[in-house]
């Protein structure tokens, strides 16, 4: 089944692998794509839908050094060149759209100020990656350290940032992406849906029907520039990312399932815990979603071949994001296909640096 066809939108897909968000940190200055960027994802063209890594959708929404924007023109330029390196190469490209709020670091921040969040709640142990001497990401050094404390984001400023989402969004088409995904995993928005991450007391708080309020507006605010059919969320309903934690987690996220559904997005993206000795998501949550959500399901977490196929033949799911082995296999549908070993790859030079451990790997001979 992962490779037969399948429909997103009005997109066509050549099979269901997907290549998910994954962070590589190699922006230029200003967080400028690139075209050693533009050839990395052209390499991984013949998944059926590439997911770009996560894309502050203005610097208070940076979290780490190095991440691409898509707030400035040249930023718009420099992700051109990458949506038509993957179009010529018949691919197909969303951008996943993300604001960190309180993952981040004054350093990062405009002016040096704190980071935002929904509440003035610091995530003990949550770090983030910053440049401090300036040697940009070609040296691929810098240091990881605790976010700084944020502050509450005022009901204006919310406002502001919905409008920063819908400019993005803008910018993304402009720039010739096929559609976009809301970040809704374990960054901002997630800090407004958990309930121990939000102690708001305003519309924003408190109620869970409060809590997805900005979820929601977001949501709407992009799907009113780029059309239900361009739009995609991301989830990860029963894990702690980030420190975000919830009281009731599977009544939470069914309960903006159930609203994503009223929206009608073209698909969900559910990010399933994948470190060691994580907690295994239930096939009766798995069951729930389908029923109450009727778009695409998209899973991603440590699959394999084996596991992506048993997902899709309960109907779990209809798409499977496979995270590391497209780092080190730029053709791994073609490798799933014929049960090919894959490269390993080099943990190394995940964030920052240049061509090598990110456009070097070798493709497989053809059988």
């Amino acid at each position: 089944m992962l490779f037969t066809p399948y429909k997103i939108g009005d997109l066509a897909l050549p099979n269901r692998i997907i290549m998910p968000p994954m962070t590589r940190a190699r922006a230029a200055n200003g967080n400028v794509p690139t075209e050693l960027m533009a050839e990395y994802y052209a390499q991984r063209a013949s998944a059926g839908l590439i997911i770009t890594e996560g894309t502050q959708i203005s610097q208070q929404a940076q979290g780490y050094a190095w991440t691409p924007g898509i707030h400035s023109t040249e930023q718009v330029v420099g992700w051109r060149s990458v949506t038509h390196a993957v179009h010529e190469a018949n691919g197909r490209i969303f951008m996943q759209l993300q604001h960190v709020g309180r993952v981040s670091h004054f350093s990062l921040q405009p002016n040096g100020g704190a980071p935002v969040s929904s509440s003035p709640l610091v995530a003990k142990g949550v770090k983030v990656f910053i440049d401090p001497e300036n040697k940009g990401p070609q040296e691929g050094i810098g240091e990881m350290v605790q976010h700084s404390e944020p502050r509450a984001l005022s009901e204006v400023e919310i406002v502001q940032v919905i409008q920063d989402f819908a400019s993005a969004t803008r910018n993304a088409l402009e720039a010739g992406f096929d559609g976009v995904e809301i970040h809704a995993a374990s960054y901002l928005i997630n800090q407004f849906i958990d309930s121990q991450e939000n102690t708001r007391t305003d519309k924003y708080g408190g109620s869970l029907s409060n809590r997805l309020r900005f979820l929601r507006e977001v949501v709407e605010a992009v799907v009113g520039v780029a059309g239900r059919k361009r739009v995609g969320v991301r989830l990860a309903p029963l894990t702690t990312l980030q420190g975000a934690v919830d009281d009731t987690p599977q009544a939470t996220y069914l309960a903006a399932a159930n609203m994503l559904d009223d929206i009608s997005v073209t698909y969900i993206h559910i990010a399933e815990a994948d470190w060691e000795d994580a907690p295994k998501m239930p096939a009766t949550f798995k069951e729930a979603m389908r029923m109450i959500y009727h778009g695409t399901l998209i899973y991603s977490g440590k699959y394999t071949k084996e596991r992506a196929e048993v997902a899709l033949r309960h109907n779990w799911a209809d798409l499977i994001g496979f995270g590391r082995p497209f780092v080190a296999n730029p053709d791994l549908p073609e490798r799933l296909r014929y049960n090919s070993l894959l490269n390993e790859p080099n943990t190394d030079q995940f964030f920052g640096g240049g061509a090598k451990g990110y456009t070097d790997y070798p493709k497989q001979s053809k059988p």
